[in-house]
């Protein structure tokens, strides 16, 4: 799922259990090297896509992502493939890049059937998926199988799917009742490749989702504050300026929802998905290396862009991108 703007829309505390995130991948082995990752939104039959994923890798991209969505916001009518299938063949036609879902949610996947799709592809991938998690905004997806869910029964769900997420992923048998989801007898043989699951990417801005992420992410990732980049917000530059301010302030928040839960907050991969900001990050190579020099101030150890689009969304020129995959060393030392 794209990442959402916003908080999840809900005060209260979260229940607890499950694995307390603190075995999976962290950033203490890269000596503070900046990852930068690139989204590749599901639009293209795979003859096509299958050329711009392999780039990914030959540009030297650390991680490659897709959105996991039926449809999304202005390109509901267009082209949109399956998030899973797609993984899977981005897995056979590359070697080295991560692979991830930029971000799957409970909106229409259910922990079981979902469990067994990520087992597979973190094997077909040699143990290089990252799952990408949310709660799931308002939208297509919301209501596609049904009225969607309240803010705060949305919230409460997305506590019950990370944590039902993580017991299948690490046991072979699950049995579980919860509010909104069951699973009676259900094997996950032989495991995922990584030890002792995928890592989990929890996508939050507000209180209940910060402490998912807190509680079971290998790793944070935000979209960044909600800021109007058309004129509410005075001028781009003074919009920009407004996003990196919020963005501080979330940073703050999750350093203490990691605390609250007994982690070192510096423990935990920080994923800042850059094109949150008014400005596109591909707008040039200079606005992407000001944003990741930024980012990297900020304790984020992970920058994600998009590539650029001939039209609409995240419209760009591939020549910035071809400009910014001479640069990612570079980058990467901000």
């Amino acid at each position: 799922m794209g990442l959402s703007h916003g908080t999840d829309g809900t005060d209260g505390t979260d229940g607890t259990g499950g694995t307390d995130g603190t075995d999976g991948t962290d950033s203490s082995d890269e000596g503070g090297r900046m990852r930068i990752g690139i989204v590749l939104l599901p639009q293209d039959r795979w003859a096509q896509a299958q050329h711009r994923w392999r780039r990914a890798e030959e540009y030297g991209f650390d991680h490659a992502w897709t959105y996991d969505h039926l449809a999304w916001r202005s390109l509901a009518d267009e082209p949109w493939f399956a998030t899973v299938p797609l993984l899977a063949a981005a897995a056979g036609v590359t070697e080295r890049i991560a692979l991830g879902t930029w971000v799957a949610s409970p909106n229409y996947r259910h922990p079981v059937p979902f469990a067994k799709d990520v087992m597979g592809l973190d094997d077909v991938s040699g143990g290089r998926l990252l799952l990408g998690l949310g709660a799931g905004g308002t939208g297509f997806d919301a209501d596609v199988l049904g009225t969607g869910p309240t803010p705060r029964v949305r919230a409460d769900r997305f506590v019950e799917f990370v944590d039902l997420l993580d017991e299948l992923l690490t046991h072979p048998v699950t049995e579980r009742s919860g509010e909104h989801f069951e699973a009676h007898g259900a094997r996950m043989i032989p495991g995922c490749v990584q030890l002792p699951r995928v890592p989990f990417v929890v996508a939050a801005n507000g209180p209940r989702a910060m402490g998912v992420a807190a509680r079971h992410g290998q790793g944070w990732a935000t979209y960044g504050p909600s800021v109007d980049g058309e004129g509410q917000e005075g001028t781009p530059a003074q919009a920009q300026e407004t996003w990196w301010t919020g963005l501080a302030g979330l940073v703050d928040r999750f350093d203490a929802a990691a605390t609250a839960v007994g982690r070192d907050p510096a423990a935990v991969d920080r994923y800042l998905n850059i094109d949150g900001a008014p400005v596109f990050s591909m707008s040039s190579a200079d606005v992407l290396a000001e944003g990741v020099e930024r980012a990297a101030a900020l304790g984020f150890t992970d920058v994600v862009v998009h590539w650029p689009r001939a039209e609409g969304v995240y419209a760009g020129s591939e020549h910035v991108l071809e400009e910014v995959a001479g640069r990612l060393d570079a980058l990467r030392a901000a």
